[in-house]
Formats: C-alpha cells, structure tokens, sequence
C-alpha cells in the first residue's frame, strides 16, 4: 500500500500554482508587448492593411478610368 507524503503534496501543489502564476505572467506580458506595438505603430501614421488595399483599389480604378478616356479622346481627337 503507498501512502502520500504530506510534503511532497505541499510541494506538487506549489509547482502547479507556480505554473499557473508563470503563466498568467506570461499572458499579460503578450498583451503589454502587443499594447506596446500597437501604439508605436500608431505613433509612426502607418495605415493597416485593409486601408492599404482600398487605397490601392481606388487607384486601380482610377487608372483604368484613365486608360478608357484616353482612348475616348485618342478616338475623337482622331475624327
């Protein structure tokens, strides 16, 4: 039969809530650094990528509406 040895549970038990402490650290120090970056990029007037990609739609847009008045014109001008 084996018994438990009231220190070696003492000892398990605070190697596990050191984990979950070491853990919850670990979390908080994700979300500072994350915090931390997103106000760096802030700082720097970066657009995210969905700015980005709309901005470069619209400029899409505009050369290709470009490209059908020019050929409007060549066309008239060649009349």
């Amino acid at each position: 039969m084996q018994t438990r040895n009231k220190m070696m549970d003492d000892i398990s038990q605070l190697m596990t809530n050191a984990m979950g402490v070491a853990q919850g650290a670990k979390d908080e120090a994700e979300t500072a650094m994350k915090s931390l970056v997103d106000r760096w990029l802030a700082d720097r007037d970066f657009v995210t990528r969905e700015e980005f990609d709309a901005v470069r739609a619209m400029a899409q847009k505009a050369r290709e509406e470009n490209e059908a008045l020019k050929a409007r014109l060549d066309a008239l001008e060649a009349k």
